[in-house]
């Protein structure tokens, strides 16, 4: 029961980025180029903000210490 969670706890941005870039693609396909193309940034700056906040949240917890 706790597994769930505990990998959308870990995995969340990745899925939100796999979200974005399904939503771009889909932008792509049915014509509407110029969205496509701005939302084809977003799965990229949503995966480098999860590593920015997680390498904070390391450093954080291991000052605290």
């Amino acid at each position: 029961m706790n597994k769930i969670p505990q990998f959308l706890a870990v995995y969340y941005p990745i899925l939100i980025a796999f979200i974005a870039m399904s939503y771009s693609i889909i932008l792509g396909l049915n014509g509407d180029f110029e969205a496509a193309q701005y939302s084809a940034h977003w799965p990229g700056t949503i995966l480098l903000f999860a590593i920015a906040l997680r390498q904070r949240r390391s450093d954080f917890l291991n000052n605290k210490r």
